[in-house]
């Protein structure tokens, strides 16, 4: 259906994406450094469950309504700033001892989960961009275009989990030893919650 060209051209474009700083990524890095490596894949996950609903609205035809609405796409950026700002409160009221507890790790896992979910779907610009992105590499003349789209949508994906994966090692490891002691803790909380309100405010003054 691709040509290799296509392909590599197109998961090129990707990776490249994935690295440049946005939301999401440093989402996973604050996250991850914050609670572990592996709280931050689980964010990772969260956030590319989110991609493959970007996908199906794209090759359903759904994302347009964000391209064409002014209404739409204003609801879901200030849904998006506002959840934004409630994961910064939470930061900026979080003690280094809930990190530690075992008994809440299963539950916060769960819950990291879902923000990496809500994170991405709420996120405006993510819709417009894979409507924007995705056909570009798409053409009638391979075959039913909903079905590349789905399956672009699948190698981008890839792309993602290689590149959050990888921060969110890196970072962990670093997460690591500034969890030894209850001071660095309370720090990665201040500055987990800072970038959260930074985002918030770069979303909400986001245009179309």
């Amino acid at each position: 259906m691709f040509s290799a060209e296509t392909l590599i051209t197109f998961f090129t474009a990707s990776i490249l994406l994935g690295l440049a700083p946005g939301p999401d990524n440093i989402f996973v890095l604050t996250q991850s450094a914050l609670r572990g490596k592996g709280s931050g894949l689980i964010v990772m996950l969260g956030l590319c469950t989110g991609l493959i609903v970007h996908s199906l609205a794209v090759a359903l035809g759904v994302a347009a309504i964000f391209e064409t609405s002014a209404l739409a796409f204003s609801a879901l950026k200030y849904l998006g700033a506002t959840y934004l700002l409630y994961l910064a409160w939470q930061a900026f009221r979080a003690s280094a001892e809930k990190i530690q507890t075992t008994a809440d790790a299963s539950i916060s896992r769960r819950k990291l989960y879902c923000r990496g979910i809500i994170m991405n779907i709420t996120n405006p610009k993510v819709s417009i961009f894979f409507l924007a992105f995705l056909p570009q590499f798409a053409n009638p003349a391979r075959g039913p275009i909903w079905l590349q789209i789905l399956l672009l949508g699948g190698l981008f994906i890839l792309a993602t989990i290689l590149v959050f994966g990888s921060i969110a090692l890196l970072a962990g490891s670093l997460g690591q030893l500034l969890n030894r002691s209850d001071r660095a803790q309370k720090i990665l909380n201040k500055l987990s919650g800072t970038v959260f309100v930074g985002l918030a405010l770069k979303l909400a003054s986001t245009e179309r």
